[in-house]
């Protein structure tokens, strides 16, 4: 799917800054911080343009916030867009990656009577194949 199929679907009107976060999230493998992405971002966005287009993207459900601590926050497309069932996010605590586990579901739990759940997420921490790798592990 392309970014202004994404915006279509969700009635966004079409702007280039918010073309080129869709597309850069799109195309990046792993989760980003909104840094990351307004450094990687091509164009000449001024702040306002950058985080009121980041803001809405994250409102309409095209982006999904994954947070792995207190200070660090990462965005990947959300599961409306990709069509992935819920899953695990791995966080390299070497490198700082996240990265969508999606052959990990995410397990339903049995809540007690008058509870109602909206987001269940498993955020794993630990040392991807790369780092270990290097590591000579």
């Amino acid at each position: 799917m392309k970014p202004i199929e994404i915006l279509n679907q969700r009635n966004l009107k079409r702007t280039s800054c918010r073309e080129g976060i869709i597309e850069l999230v799109m195309n990046a493998g792993e989760a980003l911080s909104e840094n990351e992405i307004r450094e990687r971002l091509q164009g000449n966005y001024d702040r306002t343009t950058f985080y009121r287009s980041f803001k809405t993207l994250e409102e309409h459900g095209i982006l999904h916030k994954i947070v792995v601590d207190n200070l660090l926050v990462k965005y990947a497309l959300d599961k409306t867009v990709t069509n992935l069932d819920d899953h695990a996010h791995f966080y390299c605590q070497e490198c700082q990656t996240v990265r969508c586990l999606e052959n990990i579901p995410v397990t339903r739990f049995q809540l007690p009577e008058g509870y109602q759940d909206v987001a269940t997420e498993v955020l794993i921490k630990g040392t991807c194949a790369t780092c270990k790798k290097q590591q000579g592990s």
